[in-house]
């Protein structure tokens, strides 16, 4: 069974060693650089770069995109079903209840998060 992976481990050993052999080189014969403060600085486009690295959003900004992301999952979900719902109709009528009560349940999760203000962006 060891025979079988022989070949693996050895290209592995083969590339881990290539890879450390090639970063060995590039530090002893590559260019030393000099260091000033100027070349430590972050380069922010032309802008100096003052303040913090990135804004901060409102909660309510990833509550909406989570929001989408669950609704744009539903729509996943019943694009196939749509689909194939001859199919599914034909061979069980269990196929409309299910997605009937999945539909169902994820209005009722709209209408719970319209009521509860999730998609008011002002407040």
């Amino acid at each position: 069974m060891l025979n079988d992976y022989f070949a693996a481990f050895i290209q592995a050993l083969a590339a881990i060693g290539f890879a450390g052999i090639a970063l060995g080189l590039s530090v002893l014969l590559g260019k030393k650089g000099k260091d000033n403060k100027t070349k430590q600085t972050p380069y922010e486009c032309g802008m100096l770069p003052i303040g913090d690295g990135a804004p901060r959003f409102s909660v309510k900004f990833y509550l909406i995109a989570m929001l989408f992301v669950l609704f744009d999952i539903e729509v996943v979900f019943m694009y196939p079903w749509a689909l194939q719902f001859r199919d599914l109709i034909q061979d069980n009528s269990m196929a409309l209840v299910s997605m009937a009560s999945f539909a169902t349940l994820l209005t009722i999760a709209y209408v719970y998060a319209l009521k509860k203000g999730a998609l008011n962006w002002k407040s």
